[in-house]
């Protein structure tokens, strides 16, 4: 378990925390360690090589840099990155243009399509802005009915027809009682739009149960025979209850890992992302967050065994209710001051848009 950011500034001075902290500097911008004559000339305070190591050598002892193979320069594990960013990161504002066009891609995708095509929208925004992989995982939610109704397909088989007020369109094939005419049909259709069209399926399935004395008085056997059967096959899950999740630039983390020689590791993120294990626990994870999480190497068990850092944020539906993540994936040296904001601005233009939608 790392360290809390307390317990290293409590040890290290004024002239380690500078060098620690252009030693990851440098690592993010170049992916490269440093070496200690490389940082003496960086440094605004003279020192020598031989001081410079000296330092190094302290801020190894503690965990915080090593020497990636045989390289006589140092980098920063994974515990130091921890720490830089929970410690010394400063964060930077989402740039004007960047910031412009996040919104008016969304907005304008909102206005075009369904809430699918306004995630993706945003992954891939997330891609191009942080030159790593955009994602978004999006719970299941109950579909709120803006529609039902239902179709004869024969004698005994109708199709149940679900439209969800964010453009979400389900079918489900049910068995109709015979004799069953069809204004009867109809008379379901018309009595089940009425009561669940607003609401959930469970909230309908409540809703109709505390009222089956009225029911009984206004429907007849068979047409009260298929409202019932009607609730029970809507209840049954459906095959959409994975959560959803969009990933694009998946080429830049190829990129990245053609250039470190470890197309093993994207290879193993991908089989991660594709089979969606540890996707709801990550999910979990960060809706209890109140913004940005950020999670680095091994910290989050769907991204161990591939070393990448992911940063993400909630974004929340009209009821202020946690309904998804979204973020980005890349290299352990990312470019976190930047991407954090870039991140955390995205998760709100989404958040107002899935209230627009409402």
């Amino acid at each position: 378990m790392a360290k809390p950011p307390e317990d290293f500034l409590a040890v290290l001075n004024t002239r380690s925390q500078d060098i620690f902290k252009k030693i990851v500097e440098r690592y993010l911008e170049t992916g490269m360690p440093v070496g200690s004559r490389d940082l003496s000339r960086m440094l605004q305070v003279g020192l020598s090589p031989a001081s410079v190591r000296n330092v190094m050598a302290d801020l190894e002892d503690l965990g915080l840099i090593a020497a990636p193979h045989t390289s006589a320069g140092r980098a920063p594990t994974q515990e130091g990155l921890r720490f830089f960013v929970d410690a010394m990161l400063e964060i930077g504002s989402v740039d004007e243009r960047e910031r412009l066009q996040i919104s008016k891609n969304i907005e304008g995708q909102a206005r075009q399509g369904q809430v699918e095509d306004l995630l993706t929208e945003a992954s891939q925004l997330l891609s191009g802005l942080s030159q790593g992989a955009g994602v978004v995982i999006a719970a299941k939610a109950d579909m709120v009915l803006r529609h039902i109704e239902f179709v004869r397909l024969d004698a005994l088989r109708a199709m149940a027809v679900l439209v969800g007020q964010d453009g979400q369109v389900e079918n489900r094939i049910m068995d109709l009682p015979a004799g069953l005419t069809a204004s009867a049909l109809q008379q379901a259709s018309n009595y089940l739009a009425h009561h669940v069209i607003g609401r959930t399926i469970p909230e309908a399935r409540k809703i109709l149960g505390e009222q089956r004395a009225e029911q009984r008085a206004e429907l007849d056997e068979l047409t009260r025979k298929l409202v019932d059967d009607g609730i029970a096959t809507l209840s049954q899950p459906s095959s959409s209850g994975q959560p959803t999740i969009i990933v694009r630039g998946r080429a830049n983390l190829i990129n990245d890992a053609m250039a470190s020689e470890d197309l093993s590791r994207m290879r193993q993120l991908f089989d991660e992302l594709e089979s969606k294990d540890g996707l709801l626990d990550l999910l979990g994870d960060t809706e209890k967050a109140q913004g940005v999480r950020i999670f680095i190497g091994s910290e989050n068990k769907l991204f161990s065994l591939s070393g990448s850092s992911v940063i993400l944020s909630p974004y929340k539906d009209a009821n202020d209710k946690v309904v998804g993540v979204l973020g980005v994936i890349g290299p352990t040296r990312l470019n976190y001051a930047r991407i954090v904001p870039v991140v955390d601005y995205t998760a709100h233009v989404i958040s107002s848009m899935m209230a627009r939608k409402r």
